[in-house]
């Protein structure tokens, strides 16, 4: 048995809240932090169907892709299917677990990479990089304690650029200080000015971690007051944002990409621009929603971009020089099912994860 803060705890390490969309509402919806729990039941949409399950499989914990609350709820009345499932899983004290946009927003390890998984596409970028997610600390440290102090703030999680991890730049100089009557000083006396070598060490932090780092540094750093410096960086960390920019592992005709698409993503209807003559070697990808990102696609250099809901006259933004395609809402994400219980049997093998048997997408075709 797992207390729920902890099972939200190994899914927020891959994919942290900050890095949600305004618009979202991701986090625990409904439930107790505290309470203890054995296994999960994992869906899409936690919809009074999916409740349902949870109750038949006695599962106290629903863990979604999309939240069943997006905006504040006024009333509640069983007015709508929203407030229907929340009050049911109240009543049969379910917690409901969302893990939506910030998921969406991760390269290695989130939705747009799984979906790269299913078709072979190598990821190698992401296609719009979030801004605001990098701040640099400076922090001030004697010679003797600096590499206790690094290797403190390399376990917290700074010091990480792409594919490197511990970077730091530190240089050494003259530190000075005069503790005052109230202090407790590891170093020098009371009313004298102290004038001892220090080293300054430089790392880059993500903005969700600066509380764990700084926590990091008190238990190791000697002085009671610790000089330190945050400052917010222009560079973005090319590892979130929306969408991602991949190869494919061998070129393909057009015709035959979409052939492709279809049966690997297990298609009953594909959208899509009329066929260029090119072949298909480089694709963009962004599960759900992502007309808003068919310019940079294009810039990107994009032969194809797969997304969903894409309006009529957003398909003509591709300028017939990429092929769009538009596999569906649900079709898109309906893999991250199978993402959510990777992360947790990895770090959680105890725990257990059940796939939902009710399907919550809302649209159905007629072929």
């Amino acid at each position: 048995m797992f207390r729920i803060r902890e099972i939200i705890s190994v899914l927020e390490q891959v994919a942290p809240l900050y890095l949600q969309e305004s618009y979202d509402n991701s986090g625990l919806i409904v439930g107790d932090p505290e309470q203890l729990v054995g296994k999960a039941l994992l869906c899409i949409d936690s919809t009074e169907a999916v409740i349902d399950e949870a109750i038949a499989k006695d599962c106290r914990l629903i863990i979604a892709h999309h939240p069943i609350v997006f905006d504040g709820l006024k009333q509640f009345t069983g007015r709508n299917y929203v407030q229907r499932a929340v009050m049911k899983a109240i009543r049969n004290d379910i917690a409901i677990y969302a893990c939506h946009t910030n998921l969406d927003n991760v390269f290695r390890g989130g939705v747009n990479q799984k979906i790269a998984q299913k078709l072979g596409i190598i990821p190698t970028k992401v296609l719009r990089p979030m801004p605001g997610t990098i701040e640099k600390l400076v922090v001030y440290v004697p010679t003797e304690q600096a590499e206790s102090v690094k290797n403190a703030l390399f376990s917290a999680g700074a010091g990480h650029i792409g594919n490197y991890d511990e970077c730091a730049f530190s240089f050494s100089g003259n530190g000075s200080f005069r503790p005052n009557e109230a202090s407790n000083p590891s170093v020098g006396v009371a009313g004298r000015r102290e004038l001892i070598q220090e080293v300054r060490i430089e790392v880059v932090v993500p903005v969700w971690l600066k509380s764990q780092v700084f926590s990091a540094i008190q238990k190791v750093h000697p002085f009671e007051e610790i000089a330190h410096d945050w400052q917010r960086l222009q560079n973005t960390h090319f590892e979130f944002g929306s969408g991602i920019f991949g190869t494919l592992s061998q070129p393909m005709d057009s015709n035959d990409f979409l052939h492709f698409i279809k049966d690997s993503l297990e298609l009953k209807v594909l959208k899509y621009t009329p066929i260029t003559s090119k072949k298909i070697n480089t694709v963009a990808i962004c599960g759900g929603a992502g007309s808003f990102l068919i310019s940079d696609a294009l810039q990107a250099g994009a032969d194809a971009f797969l997304t969903s809901d894409i309006k009529y006259h957003a398909f003509f933004d591709a300028e017939q020089t990429m092929l769009l395609c538009d596999v569906g809402h649900y079709e898109s994400e309906k893999y991250t099912i199978e993402l959510f219980s990777t992360i947790l049997s990895e770090k959680l093998p105890n725990f257990a994860t059940i796939f939902t048997d009710t399907n919550t997408n809302p649209i159905d075709y007629l072929i």
